[in-house]
């Protein structure tokens, strides 16, 4: 007993001088290294393989004549595929084509994600269902959602010709997706329906960090609700906003499966986006030529990125 008391008495006298509450950091040593390490090379591994060897893979490809229909030459052409994409006279419809697609995408999808996130961080009656059935479509997969939105623009027998019909704002049916002018505005419609559940879960998560004072402050200050969005609720969470927004603009350059599963590209390449027509060539057996695609994606999206976060980081320190 005498023993145990002695040694609570010593315990303190080891921490003299070290402020209370704090927490002694472990010297890192090489044993210790090498145990963090071992833990960590399952994760390193299965990354090493399952993403950094076949993207390594696929980077070479690019620059030789890799054609699944004659594989007894795959020689080196450098940059031969590159020049071939930039004299295909689809590359630069496509390429407007990618650019719509992500602005028309993102503006609609920020703008009723946010009106979401607003309307679900008040307090009412079965809150939490209504978050749980706005939240459901992020659930699904993109594929299936074109394939639904593919039936609902059907021109024969689809809801969405019916419902105009019914309402007299049409005569006939519009074939939607067989004519080049309803096309890419049927595809639109089908991505922000789909993506407004991820800002409004992300915007949502951002809200419920802004404290409670901050409003109350600015009720008393009497300031209005357009106020308070633009100069408190706004520039709080401005971070939150800034990644989300940065992360859906490389999700949709890099989503074709809404589009595959709703026109496979078509018509005549009305609603071909970069990542689409990938696909396409891949189907052709030009691995070379999608390879050399691919690189252009991720240079595209590498200087998007770049640019984007220095803009961000500028204003943060403005």
């Amino acid at each position: 007993m005498s023993r145990q008391l002695t040694t609570e008495q010593e315990r303190p006298s080891t921490r003299a001088g070290a402020p209370a509450g704090t927490v002694r950091r472990r010297p890192f040593t090489a044993k210790r290294g090498l145990v963090i390490l071992a833990f960590l090379s399952p994760a390193i591994l299965f990354v090493a393989i399952f993403t950094y060897y076949p993207m390594i893979a696929g980077s070479q490809m690019a620059f030789r004549n890799w054609n699944l229909n004659n594989l007894t030459d795959t020689s080196w052409v450098g940059f031969g595929n590159f020049q071939k994409i930039l004299d295909d006279p689809a590359f630069f419809r496509i390429l407007g084509n990618s650019l719509l697609w992500v602005v028309a995408s993102i503006v609609p999808q920020f703008v009723i994600g946010f009106a979401i996130a607003l309307w679900l961080r008040r307090k009412f009656p079965f809150r939490g269902l209504y978050q749980a059935l706005i939240f459901f479509p992020w659930a699904i997969s993109g594929f299936l959602i074109g394939i639904l939105f593919r039936w609902m623009f059907n021109s024969e027998f689809g809801v969405i010709n019916d419902l105009l019909s019914k309402a007299g704002l049409i005569d006939a049916p519009i074939a939607w997706l067989a004519d080049p002018t309803t096309a890419m505005a049927a595809v639109l419609i089908a991505n922000v329906w789909y993506g407004v559940t991820f800002f409004a879960i992300m915007i949502l998560a951002a809200l419920q960090s802004v404290p409670d004072e901050l409003f109350e402050a600015a009720a008393l200050d009497g300031a209005g609700k357009v106020r308070t969005l633009f100069q408190i609720t706004i520039p709080y969470i401005k971070t939150t906003l800034a990644l989300t927004v940065l992360l859906r603009v490389i999700w949709i350059f890099n989503f074709p499966d809404i589009i595959w599963a709703m026109t496979g590209g078509g018509p005549a390449n009305q609603t071909h986006i970069i990542t689409t027509w990938m696909i396409n060539i891949t189907q052709r057996g030009d691995y070379g030529m999608a390879s050399a695609l691919g690189l252009i994606v991720v240079a595209v999206l590498l200087v998007f990125s770049a640019f984007y976060l220095m803009a961000i980081r500028e204003k943060k320190v403005s």
